[in-house]
């Protein structure tokens, strides 16, 4: 039988992160115009349809963080070289179930013509090179995810190649916005997430996940998630009105208040700047400090989903799509409307306002709550090898 300690206020914050989330995909799966227009675009955007996407940037940067987090707890009993060989096994099997598992939940697409390679991606690299380095040295851990995260948008002010092999691996490993690659005709490759600004994350969670011994004082841990979180708050603001480094492209005015608000708030998520990290991570780490004394219904059952959050992240997917099939149909939609997009059954006209977008998210998230208590005990209860990877 296996036994595991968790952290209610990680499980809490995670379960948060998962449920918001879905949020995006059931928009993306569902809005009317979630194949046709930029959401995040303060010219042509509603208040409501922005911030619908923009709540859902705080999603990816913290799940790396506490992955990463993760990553430090569940080595704490194993050598490095134990904990390392883990890690990278664990990445390979991310990548791999990414390719595999969670492309044909977004596609359903058996002939797999379009890949997207997108946050587990990235986390499975990064978990791969987080084993690779900490076998070395934590302080080069620490060392790398601050040069990473602080210092990649350096590049932004350097005369980078344009072709070439140079140029295609600057893009996926640093500075990709959606780099597409052909394997063949009948078969391409969308990477969208560089892999380095998050690896640069996961590292940082991983230093952090010191504060998380069993031997660390909760007073100096809750003071230092505050001062942390305070601090990148800080920066951000610093940064974003300065409006000269930290982010690939300048912040531009607009004629209205609500649409300058916009762009202020609209900080480059691909690749993930060092605007976006201080946007997102610095209220993160203030409400993992908050969320150490909080305990009631509510935090019972987020948490309920931030035990199990790749279970969680790869059905939701399935289920959307399942429920996005009996709509097609119901809709009217005929069998030779099916691949119009990369995404089958999911026509470039087809969708609903976002009061129904809302609706459908919330009884997917209700209806996922008891398989994840289910998994969570199954974990708890089980010791196959192949659960230490899920």
């Amino acid at each position: 039988m296996g036994t595991t300690t968790r952290i209610q206020s990680i499980d809490i914050l995670r379960g948060l992160v998962m449920i918001i989330m879905a949020i995006d995909h059931t928009r993306d799966f569902f809005h009317i115009t979630a194949m046709t227009a930029d959401p995040l675009d303060p010219a042509t955007t509603t208040t409501g349809l922005f911030f619908t996407r923009w709540i859902t940037h705080f999603c990816a940067p913290v799940f790396v963080f506490l992955s990463g987090v993760s990553v430090f707890l569940a080595g704490q009993h194993k050598t490095p070289s134990q904990a390392g060989i883990f890690s990278i096994k664990r990445g390979i099997w991310l990548i791999l179930a990414e390719i595999f598992i969670l492309n044909f939940g977004l596609s359903f697409n058996p002939l797999y013509n379009f890949i997207l390679l997108l946050v587990i991606w990235a986390i499975g690299w990064s978990m791969v090179l987080l084993g690779i380095f900490s076998r070395i040295s934590r302080s080069l851990v620490l060392i790398t995810g601050i040069t990473l995260v602080f210092g990649h948008d350096l590049l932004n002010l350097l005369s980078l190649p344009k072709t070439g092999i140079e140029a295609l691996l600057l893009k996926v490993f640093l500075t990709s916005s959606g780099t597409v690659i052909p394997i063949n005709s009948n078969h391409l490759v969308l990477f969208s997430y560089a892999i380095l600004p998050w690896t640069g994350i996961m590292f940082l969670g991983y230093s952090a996940g010191l504060w998380y011994r069993k031997d660390f004082p909760a007073a100096a841990r809750r003071k230092y998630l505050l001062l942390s979180g305070l601090s990148l708050c800080a920066l951000f603001v610093v940064l974003r009105i300065s409006n000269a480094y930290g982010d690939p492209s300048l912040r531009k005015i607009y004629p209205t208040l609500i649409q300058n608000v916009f762009s202020f708030l609209n900080a480059s998520k691909y690749p993930p700047s060092l605007q976006f990290f201080c946007m997102t991570i610095g209220p993160a780490l203030l409400l993992l400090s908050a969320l150490e004394n909080i305990s009631n219904k509510i935090t019972k059952v987020i948490s309920g989903y931030g035990s199990v959050p790749f279970f969680f992240y790869v059905v939701h997917f399935y289920v959307l799509h399942l429920l996005l099939v009996i709509v097609f149909f119901l809709s009217g939609h005929q069998i030779n409307e099916i691949i119009q997009t990369p995404f089958f059954f999911r026509p470039p006209n087809f969708g609903f306002t976002l009061p129904v977008v809302y609706t459908i998210w919330l009884i997917v998230v209700a209806s996922l709550y008891r398989p994840c208590l289910w998994f969570k005990r199954y974990k708890t209860n089980h010791d196959q090898w192949w659960l230490k990877y899920i």
